[in-house]
């Protein structure tokens, strides 16, 4: 049996525990996918997620990038998030480098009302900090259209994850 094949036999539950957090702690996404069954490929999964987030209104859209952490700074992160802010080596920031994300997070949070959000995938701390530098200084409508981009960059990474995973075992 293929990937898809388990996916589209899984239960709501079992479907929400696996994907219920491709959309940083948001299963909503998740449940409303779920309806959506069966699905013809994965890609076809992949699109109907990325299109019920690209189609939600602007306050799910906020909640949405809300639910996302500060970078570097904070202690609670999902399984996902740790991986991911670990995999760009953030959990090793030296203390100068600790203190520029907590000045950056604090001012780009009360300049733009939401988390800097980016896709630390692949990129190493330096490009980071200066992705941040850089977006710090554009203009709310900007950055809001650039966190929704993040968003979906995230959500896809993470759903490529879970299906070359193992996570979808039965």
């Amino acid at each position: 049996m293929n990937s898809i094949d388990k996916i589209n036999k899984l239960t709501r539950g079992d479907f929400i525990s696996i994907f219920g957090n491709v959309f940083e702690k948001t299963n909503w996404v998740a449940k409303k996918t779920y309806v959506l069954k069966p699905f013809n490929n994965f890609e076809e999964l992949h699109s109907k997620m990325l299109d019920i987030f690209e189609n939600s209104t602007k306050e799910k859209h906020l909640k949405i990038i809300n639910s996302h952490p500060d970078l570097v700074v904070e202690k609670a992160l999902t399984p996902d998030s740790k991986r991911e802010q670990s995999s760009a080596q953030l959990d090793q920031c030296s203390e100068q480098e600790f203190e520029e994300f907590k000045k950056l997070n604090e001012k780009y949070k009360k300049k733009n009302g939401f988390p800097f959000i980016i896709t630390v995938k692949g990129k190493n701390i330096e490009e980071i900090l200066n992705n941040f530098r850089q977006r710090i200084t554009n203009n709310i409508d900007t950055e809001f259209n650039e966190a929704k981009n993040q968003v979906k960059k995230i959500a896809s990474l993470r759903l490529n994850e879970i299906t070359k995973s193992n996570l979808i075992i039965y």
